[in-house]
């Protein structure tokens, strides 16, 4: 039987300093500086129609969750 994750939405404007946080179950260090892949993996990524991002989905290697990113700014 497939073990079922449990599934967060974090806003990133929500979140204080350099885009690190905590995952909201296990509490593993997810840095948008990690591109190892050792923490988490990228599942899906949405685009605005501006080619603005809108929406990251990731899951967290630790626990399984599924974190639904949002909040991202135009650079």
């Amino acid at each position: 039987m497939k073990k079922i994750s449990a599934v967060f939405v974090v806003d990133l404007t929500k979140i204080e300093g350099e885009g690190d946080f905590q995952c909201p179950q296990c509490g593993a260090i997810i840095s948008p500086e990690d591109e190892t892949e050792t923490t988490y993996i990228i599942q899906d990524v949405k685009m605005k129609a501006n080619d603005q991002l809108e929406e990251l989905r990731i899951k967290c290697i630790s626990c399984e969750s599924v974190i639904h990113l949002t909040g991202f700014t135009p650079l």
